[in-house]
Parts: structure tokens; C-alpha cells; sequence
């Protein structure tokens, strides 16, 4: 299963937030794909996984959206 979660227009932490709120309905090894408009977002991200044990799939930016790909982990 995967979701989409639109943060676009929000800022640090909000992006984060709204994440970690979002991930705890998924399953173990579902995606979630978060789209943000914070440049900041793109270290958050990559913190939030390492700190949590999730995935960073993928992680791009294209026209000032960054698009991330989390994989939850069990």
C-alpha cells in the first residue's frame, strides 16, 4: 500500500509531523510518498529515517517540490 501525503507550503517541522502522524496507520513495509515545499525538509527527512529505522526510498526535487519515498520499517 502506498499514500501520499501533501505538506506543500508548510514548514519545518510541520512536514515531519504530519509524517510521523501519517506512518503509524501503515503497515510494515507499506510507502508513504511526502511532497514538501521546504528546502530544509530535505536534511529532516533524511533524520527523521535514520533516527526512526524507516526507508528513504528516494528522495528528489523538481520545480521547488522535494518528493520522498518512506518505506516504514517493522
Amino acid at each position: 500500500m502506498s499514500t501520499l501525503l501533501d505538506t506543500k507550503g508548510l514548514n519545518c517541522p510541520l512536514p515531519i509531523l504530519k509524517t510521523k502522524k501519517a506512518i503509524k496507520d501503515l503497515s510494515a513495509g507499506d510507502t508513504i510518498q511526502v511532497e514538501s515545499t521546504d528546502p530544509g525538509s530535505v536534511k529532516d527527512f533524511e533524520a527523521f529515517c535514520r533516527s526512526t529505522g524507516h526507508k528513504l526510498v528516494e528522495s528528489r526535487e523538481a520545480d521547488g517540490v522535494y518528493t520522498y519515498l518512506i518505506e516504514k520499517s517493522a
